[in-house]
Formats: structure tokens, sequence, C-alpha cells
């Protein structure tokens, strides 16, 4: 947009003869970060609480590797986003992957409870959740954090919570976001500017801590470490700088939720049968046959593309996204007509 360019152009524009030397988490960065998260939120962050990193990927590979030890293990939902796999063995722990309900794409508790070990330190969530758009309720929360202590108290050993809220801010329906710190304080929250700015490339997002989180001050003295220790995971200074008008930036939720409505409407009226969803700007569709990655070829050569549940191991499913203009998501209904026909011949 107009108003994002400007708060870069502006944001580029030299204050004093230090402006471009290194930075790590700007004040006032931060100050606009934790007060729009107090609004969204209703926790008392402090701008201390937030750790400015490049985008999404840096929050999550420094909680992860702030708590856990080699071999630990992360426990997440399935489907996933396709890089907490990468992400986890990168910081030499593991991967345990449970499943949802296909019903309601809601969290399986009694799988989580059930994947739990001694050496399980860390339960990824996401929420709303990339790729299904399901948003967790309140009640689901809850029950998780009563889960986690259960575990903490009978393994006797601390198990996290980092929940990646890139889409945080993208909830339809007038519905109200509730996030896992409110019920639960040991918990990290990875945030990403890159989805509801729509500028992904722009690599800016924060780690904010809990206020509630025990031992608080000691995570942020070893997340600020993680920082430097892993490559120095700031983002540049001129984005750290351009971020308090950056927050001022607002997503169409009301545009979008015409794109999900439309799109959902005209999938179910040809036969395809998909979920509408929460937040995020994505759906995902049942795949009119078994395999879904050639059904996502029928749709490309019929100029739509679409990625496959397989990526997201989940295979029988595929994810679209909104983000294309509402002209371009209108002109390829006929597309995704046809291509449900050709599956079904």
């Amino acid at each position: 947009s107009t108003a994002y360019v400007e708060a870069l152009r502006d944001a580029l524009i030299p204050r004093h003869e230090l402006w471009f030397a290194y930075t790590m988490n700007d004040p006032a960065a931060r100050e606009a970060a934790a007060s729009s998260l107090r609004r969204l939120v209703n926790l008392p962050f402090e701008a201390d609480d937030i750790h400015l990193t490049t985008g999404g990927f840096a929050a999550i590979a420094l909680a992860l590797k702030a708590v856990a030890d080699p071999g630990d293990e992360v426990v997440y939902s399935l489907p996933p986003w396709f890089l907490y796999e990468s992400l986890v063995l990168e910081a030499g722990l593991v991967p345990v992957k449970v499943t949802i309900d296909p019903a309601t794409f809601d969290l399986d508790l009694d799988a989580i409870a059930a994947a739990i070990t001694p050496r399980t330190r860390i339960v990824i969530l996401c929420t709303p959740n990339n790729p299904t758009g399901r948003v967790y309720p309140a009640a689901t929360l809850q029950r998780l954090a009563a889960v986690l202590d259960e575990a903490s108290a009978r393994t006797g050993r601390r198990i996290y919570i980092v929940s990646d809220e890139p889409y945080n801010r993208i909830v339809y329906d007038g519905a109200a976001f509730r996030s896992p710190l409110e019920f639960y304080p040991h918990a990290f929250l990875a945030y990403s500017y890159g989805k509801t700015l729509l500028a992904p490339g722009q690599r800016i997002g924060y780690l904010a801590l809990p206020p509630a989180m025990p031992s608080r001050e000691e995570m942020r003295d070893a997340i600020r470490t993680l920082q430097f220790a892993t490559g120095f995971l700031f983002p540049n200074a001129v984005l750290q700088y351009a971020l308090p008008r950056l927050e001022e930036l607002r997503f169409d939720i009301d545009l979008f939720q015409r794109k999900r409505n439309l799109m959902v409407d005209a999938l179910r009226e040809i036969g395809y049968r998909v979920s509408r969803s929460e937040g995020t700007f994505y759906l995902f569709p049942e795949s009119p046959i078994g395999d879904d990655e050639a059904f996502v070829r029928i749709l490309a050569e019929r100029g739509i593309l679409v990625m496959p549940g397989r990526i997201f191991e989940t295979p029988g499913y595929f994810r679209i996204s909104l983000t294309a203009t509402l002209e371009t998501i209108e002109a390829s209904l006929p597309g995704f007509a046809a291509a449900f026909a050709a599956a079904a011949a």
C-alpha cells in the first residue's frame, strides 16, 4: 500500500549519525508492538517482553533454543506449517506429530496428552491456523493448559507452548481472538508482520513473553544472548524505525471476508467439501480425488495455483490462498468447476 511505502521511505531518512548503525530492539518499535499486543490479547505486556526478530521464522527458532536441549521432543499437530519440522530438527530436537479432529480442525487434546513423554519440552500451536483457518476457542486452550500442567507435574519438567500467531489480527465474523498466553504463562508468542502487511519479503516480527512467565527476566536475558549467538537475529534498522507507523496500518478484514465467502459458497455449489475458515487468508478444501498432488496439477492446467495437502503432511486436501484480487478469485471459479468435473470423469 502507499502508506506502507511511505512508512519505509520516511524511516530511511537519517535522524542522526548512527541511524544505520547496529540496532537491537529499538525502544520505540518495542513499545509500539507491546501496546498493540496489549490491546489484542489483553495482557499487560511491557516493551522489554518484545524481542524483535527477522520474521516469525526467527522467533520460533529462538523459542525452541531458549528452553529445549538436544534430544528433547516437540509436539505439534497435523497439518502443520510446513517448516516446523525443519526448525525443530535444526535445533537438534525431535518432532512428534499428532492428528487433529478432522471434522472441526480443532486440537485433539487426547492425542497431545498421549504423545507427551519425559522428553517433551515444547508444544507448538498455530492459531489462527495455517492451513486450516481454525481459531482455537478459549475452552480448548484452557483444557490444553490443564493437560500441560498435569503432564509437567507428572514428568517433573515444565512443558512450554510456542504459539505461532502471524494471523492473530486476521479473524472473521466479528470473533475475538484468544491467545494461549492468556491461559498458560509458560509460553512464547511468535509474530510476523509479513501476513497482515502482505509484505513477507520485509522480514520483521517478534518473540513475546507473557507478563506472568516465571523467571521472566532470566528468559529475557537468554533470548537476547541467543539473538547474537544465532547470527544477529534482529530486523534491519530501517524496519525497526518504521514499526510504529506500520503498527497503525490495518488489514482489510471486510475485503478478505468477502473473498472467503465468495470462494467457499462457490466451491460448495460446485461440489467441493470445504470449511469456512475462521481466520487467516487460507481455505483447506478436500481434494475431490485421493491424489491431491494430481488434482493440484489438474487445477494448474486451468491456470489455478494451489498447494497440495501433502506439503502439510495431510494428503487428500489442498490449500487456497485468498491474497489474489477479488476479480482474480471470481475469474478462477470456472476453472475450479472444470477441474472438479475433470476429476470426477
